[in-house]
């Protein structure tokens, strides 16, 4: 709606004009002032946030680039959501803190499978004291690996545990503050997640104590899979969706933190992790293996 127009009024006398002082007498002392509030409130900022206009900043990473931070979730990215699933189970309390240094479990096994060999080790993190001891986390380990059903059931990998000071891969049981920490898996994404950085996996005590949602409560099946994902992230494997609605989980998706396609779309849309998953409403059953079928790789 317009403004009504204001009543006629007789025309006022003229009067003597004033002299005109320039803009810039006024101006001058407000961008001082507008100045001096800007540098005021920049300087009150965490570093993380007065930043320069189109600077980004690089995320805190804890690796380099030949030690790539490869897990469940990309270190030094959010999630405003929450994701149910991927929640840690309740359970009694967990051990810890460790003092992010290891220890290795003493003992070794025979090569198992045929192509190429890969030797690792099996350490714990010195401070704290797993549920069933060192020698149970390590046994579980060796056996899952050992299994057909695991990555030797492609005819192209072999393992060997052994307990020398340098094996080829570092398979380690760390506390949960540990591998929450920034030079770890991060807890940037604010669910307890495994990884792998170069040649070391960091398998988390809580999820190895606690387990996941997906897997309802089977620890078994969940520490086989915790330990053939990560492990399958340093034989060059990459996260993947579900397959077939309904059909068992491939060893490489997240789940941890989902089997649901949906959820983990969720999840990667905010945080980029060089796959992008469909919302295509698949869920897939929780699978531990590479190779279920224990021939089905050859």
């Amino acid at each position: 709606m317009q403004p009504l127009a204001a009543p006629l009024a007789p025309e006022p006398r003229p009067r003597p004009e004033p002299r005109r002082i320039g803009w810039r007498l006024y101006a001058i002392p407000l961008l001082l002032v507008i100045t001096a509030l800007t540098v005021f409130n920049v300087s009150r900022q965490p570093a993380d946030t007065a930043l320069a206009a189109g600077t980004v900043p690089a995320p805190q990473t804890g690796t380099s680039s030949t030690a790539i931070s490869v897990g469940e979730a990309p270190p030094g990215s959010t999630f405003d959501k929450r994701l149910p699933s991927a929640e840690l189970p309740a359970g009694a309390p967990l051990p810890g803190p460790g003092k992010g240094t290891w220890h290795v479990v003493p003992g070794t096994s025979g090569q198992v499978g045929t192509g190429k060999l890969t030797t690792y080790s099996v350490e714990v993190e010195d401070g704290f004291t797993p549920s069933g001891g060192d020698a149970a986390f390590a046994q579980m380990v060796q056996q899952t690996l050992s299994n057909p059903k695991s990555w030797i059931g492609g005819g192209k990998i072999a393992v060997r545990r052994v307990d020398s000071a340098r094996p080829d891969l570092h398979i380690r049981l760390a506390s949960q503050q540990t591998t929450r920490g920034k030079s770890v898996c991060g807890f940037d994404i604010p669910y307890d997640t495994s990884c792998r950085i170069g040649d070391a996996v960091y398998l988390n005590d809580a999820r190895w104590e606690l387990g996941a949602v997906s897997f309802q409560g089977n620890m078994l099946l969940y520490q086989q899979y915790a330990i053939n994902h990560e492990v399958g992230h340093f034989f060059g494997n990459g996260h993947v969706a579900c397959g077939q609605n309904g059909a068992l989980a491939p060893v490489m998706m997240q789940q941890t933190l989902s089997t649901s396609d949906n959820d983990l779309a969720e999840l990667t849309t905010q945080n980029p992790q060089g796959l992008v998953i469909p919302h295509d409403g698949k869920v897939c059953q929780p699978n531990p293996w590479p190779f279920p079928l224990a021939d089905q790789g050859r």
